[in-house]
């Protein structure tokens, strides 16, 4: 056994090693964004960042197509001005009061940014209509962020899930679980940069990350528990495998802040108050409608109800002829291959980087032990609680704080309820 696992660790350093292509140097962080009214592009506006100090970051002009994009030399606070008497005739922002915007700025992020823009004649006055504007302006706030709480809420969840699922039937809690979303990112990238599109290489890049997991449950994490290892003691191994992958991630594509080939920047989509992008949509409905399989699948399958039994008893699921190493090692691959597609739709959403998964690894612990330890559909709710307060926020603390509001919440839900929202009161003894 000892000798498969050595083997198993060398195939997955070979394989990586292998796989890694040489990379191409991506523009990190940016602020952009696409001047329409009334669906036409408006060219020949000024558009000026500063940061929180008022230093010049620069400056840019839309172009024909009404775009325009500044780089940002790091992460940080920016304050980006566009110069309203650069508008052409006719054209005015909807609200004058917006002239200016202050947005936070996070490693490896292309922030987009929203002037809405209307006909002069249409254009908020201000004035006597003060009150109106500002109850306005909040409205369309809240539902923006409402709406990027939802998207970051459903990325949580399909992360989450696999966490849920692994605890549920082992008991381990996996700290390099956000490894494995950036992992999934990461094939995915080798794969479209070697020739194949996007939509191919997302799902070759989940059915390796599934393979990955299985290989994971057969030749480590499976040893190990029948060597009667420890719970605690395979946490720490677990953080320990996280530093080792995210490293080696690291090493391979040394730090570098790369995009994938396809979807990089697209046109914004205006639905109303809402900002979005196409490909933000379309990650929405993969994410809902692979949360609703996974959903049906646990509920009215074979395989689902084998897992809810071993999840539930997994001494009295094997004495009624379960195979318990056998579903766990299918949790095991379904749970990565569900983080690997998470990782993809997170990398199309902002820039790859080794971190990526590591940034997100809190809030799915959140989301998990918020909606109930070891339950899919709690760690569904759970995430969704989540992402929603976590951008909501910010429309009262700064957004560097917005993470530390999210474990505020938790620790209020968990002092009523320890069990989580959709968790089973425990009794002991």
């Amino acid at each position: 056994m000892r000798s498969a696992v050595i083997a198993f660790t060398a195939f997955l350093g070979g394989l990586i090693l292998f796989l890694a292509a040489p990379t191409a140097w991506a523009d990190g962080e940016a602020l952009k964004g696409t001047l329409q009214n009334q669906g036409q592009p408006v060219s020949g506006v000024k558009i000026s960042a500063v940061t929180d100090s008022n230093a010049p970051v620069g400056d840019a002009t839309s172009d024909a197509k009404g775009e325009w994009s500044i780089a940002v030399p790091k992460p940080g606070t920016y304050k980006v001005t566009l110069d309203a008497k650069t508008l052409p005739s006719g054209v005015a922002l909807k609200f004058k009061d917006r002239s200016s915007l202050t947005l936070q700025v996070y490693e490896g992020n292309v922030r987009n940014v929203l002037f809405p823009l209307v006909s002069a004649g249409a254009a908020n006055q201000g004035g006597g209509q003060g009150a109106d504007t500002n109850t306005d302006t909040v409205w369309d706030e809240l539902a923006q962020l409402l709406f990027d709480g939802l998207a970051l809420g459903l990325i949580i969840a399909l992360g989450a899930l696999g966490i849920s699922l692994i605890f549920g039937t082992t008991g381990l809690t996996n700290f390099a679980h956000g490894e494995l979303l950036t992992i999934g990112a990461f094939i995915a990238y080798v794969f479209n940069t070697a020739g194949l599109h996007l939509l191919i290489a997302a799902p070759l890049a989940v059915i390796v990350a599934a393979g990955f997991g299985y290989g994971q449950e057969r030749f480590f994490w499976g040893p190990l528990r029948r060597r009667k290892t420890g719970l605690v003691s395979m946490m720490i191994i677990s953080i320990g495998l996280a530093i080792f992958l995210r490293y080696l991630l690291l090493f391979i594509f040394k730090g570098e802040n790369l995009p994938y080939e396809q979807y990089v920047a697209q046109d914004g989509i205006q639905l109303g108050p809402i900002s979005t992008t196409p490909k933000g949509l379309v990650a929405m409905g993969v994410e809902i409608v692979v949360l609703i399989l996974v959903g049906l699948a646990l509920m009215f399958t074979r395989l689902g109800k084998a897992t809810r039994a071993v999840s539930d008893n997994p001494a009295l699921a094997a004495s009624s002829g379960i195979n318990v190493d056998r579903i766990i090692r299918i949790v095991w691959a379904a749970g990565t291959a569900v983080a690997g597609l998470a990782g993809v739709l997170l990398g199309t959403t902002q820039i790859l980087n080794y971190q990526m998964g590591q940034q997100v690894l809190l809030l799915m612990f959140a989301g998990v032990t918020l909606g109930g330890l070891g339950t899919a559909f709690g760690a569904l709710v759970g995430s969704l609680v989540v992402g929603i307060f976590v951008q909501v926020s910010t429309l009262w603390i700064p957004p560097e704080l917005k993470t530390v509001g999210a474990l505020v919440v938790l620790i209020l839900v968990l002092l009523v309820r320890p069990q989580g929202i959709l968790g089973r009161r425990e009794r002991i003894g």
